[in-house]
C-alpha cells in the first residue's frame, strides 16, 4: 500500500496511477475558512455535489482570528454609510481599491467587486450574518462594541484621498469584544452545515490528481493516516490560506516578512499555493505581505511624527497603520521612533502587547536627540521643519492632513521606541496563485488550468500590496471570490 509520505503538494499524482477512487463528487473544496465555506455554499446551491476537506478538527481559518471587518462600499453607499452621512460612489470605491492593489492591481477583480459589493453584503446577511446600523467616528483598530462602520484604511490620507473621495468602508459584524471574526466564521459554518455538504475534518490534502496534460481530476487526502483518492468531476477549489506559517517559503519568497515576529494565521503553511504550482499554476506577488505594529488607537498619536535612525521622517503618519509599518520595514536598520510631546502622549495609550515603550525623553528635542545617540542636528532639524509648517497647517514634505497637524513644541518630549527587533510586528502573506475573477487558476502564460480553482489567501486577490492594504479587504475578498470560485466550479458539471 502506498503511504501518505509518498505524495507531495509539490508534484501531482498521475491520474493513470490511481487504481480506485474512495470518494466521488462534483466539487472538492480544500479548506473550511471563509473562502472555502462560501465556495461550498454557492456550489451546493447551484446543484453540485460538494465535499469539503479541512486539515484541522474544526472550521475557522485566519478569518476567525480577525476583527470581523469587511471592506464594502460603492453603489452610493451601504445603509450604514448613508445613515452616517456618507455617499460612496462606485467610481470612488473602484479607484481606491485600484490604488490599494498597487502596481499589479487586478482591474477585472476590482471592477467586479466594486460593482457587486452591496449585493455581496446582502448575500452575507441572507446567510445569517448581522451588521448593526451604527458608525464609530474615532480611529479604532477594531470596535470593542457591536458597532459596524469604521475607518479601516488610508481613505483620508495622501495620496489616496487625491484620487478617490474618502468614505469609511470597514463593516464590522455585530459582535462585542475582540475577534468578531469568529462570530462571522461560525455563522457561515453553521449555514454550510445546514446544507448537504459532505465535510471531512482532519483531512490533509497531499497532492492533486492530474492527467498528462496537467488537467486536474481530483486530489489525494490523508484521512486516518491513509491516502484517500477523491474524484472531482467539476473541479477542485483550493482555499487553504497563505504561507506565513511556512518560514522556509517566507524566506524564499518574502524574506522581509521574517522581520515581523508575530505571524498571523492558523495552518497557513502554503499547501494550496504549492498544490497549484505543482500543475503549472503561476504564483504572483509572492514578495508582498501585510505588516503592522499596532500604534493606534488613540488618534492623538497620529499627531506625532515617525523618524528613522537618521533622524528623518519617511511617511505621512495619518495613513493606515499597515502602510506606516511597511514603510518602517523599508528604513535602514532597525531603529524607528514615534516622536510625541506633552499634549499628544500619555502613559498607557498603547497596549502593552505592542511592546512600544519610551526610548528617550527630554525637555528639549536636542536632549532627546542626544539620548538616542543621533548625530547632532539631525532630529532637531527634522522637528524644526515639521513644527514650522505644522503651525501654518501645512506638511509640504509628506502631506499629512491638516486636522492631524500640530507643532510638537510642548515639553516634555518623548521618542516612542518602535524598533523592528523589539516591538510586536504582525504579518501575513498577500501573494498567491494567479486566478481569473471566476477563481480559475492560470499558468505563467495566463492559460486556464482545467479543473482547478483557488480563492482567499491561496489566490492573489484584491489585497496584493502591503502599502495599500486596508482592514477588511481579506475577508471581503475571500468571501466574495470564494463564492465566484464555487459557482464557476459547479457550472462545469
Amino acid at each position: 500500500m502506498t503511504t501518505p509520505a509518498a505524495y507531495s503538494p509539490s508534484r501531482p499524482c498521475p491520474l493513470a496511477s490511481v487504481q480506485r477512487f474512495d470518494f466521488e463528487t462534483d466539487v472538492a473544496i480544500v479548506g473550511f475558512g471563509t473562502a472555502g465555506t462560501c465556495a461550498a455554499i454557492e456550489a451546493v446551491n447551484a446543484g453540485a455535489k460538494v465535499m469539503l476537506f479541512e486539515v484541522s478538527s474544526g472550521s475557522g481559518g485566519a478569518a476567525a482570528l480577525s476583527g470581523g471587518e469587511l471592506y464594502i462600499g460603492g453603489g452610493g453607499g451601504t445603509l450604514q454609510q448613508r445613515t452616517a452621512g456618507f455617499e460612496d460612489r462606485t467610481e470612488d470605491f473602484y479607484q481606491y481599491l485600484l490604488m490599494a492593489g498597487g502596481p499589479n492591481a487586478d482591474e477585472a477583480k476590482v471592477h467586479l467587486y466594486a460593482d457587486h459589493a452591496l449585493a455581496h453584503l446582502d448575500w452575507l446577511i441572507a446567510q445569517g450574518v448581522e451588521f448593526k446600523n451604527s458608525y464609530v467616528a474615532e480611529r479604532v483598530m477594531e470596535p470593542l462594541t457591536d458597532d459596524c462602520l469604521v475607518w479601516t484604511g488610508s481613505e483620508e490620507a495622501w495620496p489616496f484621498a487625491q484620487a478617490a473621495r474618502p468614505a469609511p468602508r470597514g463593516h464590522t459584524v455585530r459582535q462585542e469584544g475582540w475577534s468578531a471574526g469568529k462570530y462571522l466564521m461560525d455563522t457561515l459554518a453553521r449555514r454550510a452545515r445546514e446544507l448537504p455538504i459532505d465535510v471531512r475534518f482532519e483531512a490533509r490534502a497531499l497532492a492533486l490528481i492530474a492527467d498528462g496534460n496537467l488537467h486536474v481530476h481530483g486530489l489525494v487526502v490523508r484521512i486516518d493516516n491513509e491516502p484517500r483518492f477523491v474524484r472531482a468531476r467539476s473541479g477542485v477549489v483550493l482555499c487553504t490560506g497563505g504561507f506565513i506559517m511556512n518560514r522556509e517559503m517566507v524566506r524564499r519568497h518574502a524574506p522581509t516578512l521574517l522581520r515581523a515576529d508575530h505571524p498571523i494565521g492558523t495552518v497557513d503553511d502554503g499547501t494550496g499555493v504549492r498544490l497549484g504550482m505543482s500543475v503549472g499554476g503561476a504564483a504572483i506577488n509572492m514578495t508582498e505581505g501585510f505588516v503592522t505594529v499596532p500604534w493606534y488607537p488613540p488618534g492623538s498619536l497620529v499627531k506625532g511624527i515617525f523618524v528613522n535612525e537618521r533622524g528623518q521622517r519617511f511617511i505621512n503618519e495619518d495613513c493606515y497603520h499597515g502602510r506606516v509599518s511597511q514603510f518602517i520595514l523599508d528604513q535602514p536598520g532597525d531603529r524607528v521612533w514615534l516622536l510625541q510631546d506633552h499634549e499628544t502622549y500619555a502613559p498607557g495609550l498603547l497596549h502593552e502587547t505592542a511592546r512600544v515603550g519610551i526610548g528617550a525623553a527630554g525637555d528639549t528635542w536636542a536632549e532627546v536627540e542626544q539620548e538616542l545617540k543621533l548625530p547632532a542636528g539631525t532630529l532637531t532639524a527634522t522637528v524644526e521643519v515639521y513644527n514650522r509648517h505644522a503651525a501654518q497647517g501645512d506638511d509640504p514634505l509628506f502631506h499629512k492632513a491638516r486636522k492631524w497637524l500640530k507643532p510638537l513644541d510642548k515639553p516634555p518630549f518623548v521618542a516612542l521606541d518602535c524598533r523592528v527587533d523589539h516591538a510586536q510586528y504582525s504579518a501575513f502573506t498577500l501573494g498567491g496563485l494567479d486566478t481569473l475573477p471566476t477563481g480559475e487558476v492560470l499558468t505563467e502564460g495566463r492559460e486556464v488550468i482545467p479543473g482547478l480553482y483557488a480563492a482567499g489567501r491561496t489566490a492573489c486577490g484584491l489585497p496584493r500590496w502591503g502599502k495599500g492594504y486596508s482592514s477588511g479587504m481579506s475577508i471581503a475578498d475571500s468571501t466574495f471570490f470564494g463564492r465566484q470560485a464555487g459557482l464557476a466550479a459547479a457550472s462545469k458539471g
